[in-house]
């Protein structure tokens, strides 16, 4: 790992010491998990953005899942 050095608002600290005094973890590891949720978190919006592109480009048909509509009923 490599250290780094960064600016914090002294509220925000605040609130992060306490979250991890709460769950027990060191401030290190909860800022190293909140920067890979927030990595993961744009990857996923990175990927739906894809497939909204993909479907406005070639939207579904009525032919590609007609065969399931009655699959679909749940009857009363």
């Amino acid at each position: 790992m490599k250290p780094i050095q960064m600016t914090i608002d002294d509220n925000l600290l605040k609130r992060v010491d306490q979250a991890t005094q709460a769950l027990g973890m060191a401030r290190s590891e909860f800022i190293r998990k909140a920067l890979e949720d927030a990595l993961r978190s744009l990857k996923i919006s990175e990927l739906e953005e894809e497939q909204r592109k993909g479907y406005l480009a070639h939207p579904v048909t009525e032919e590609e899942f007609g065969d399931w509509v009655s699959e679909q009923a749940w009857g009363e």
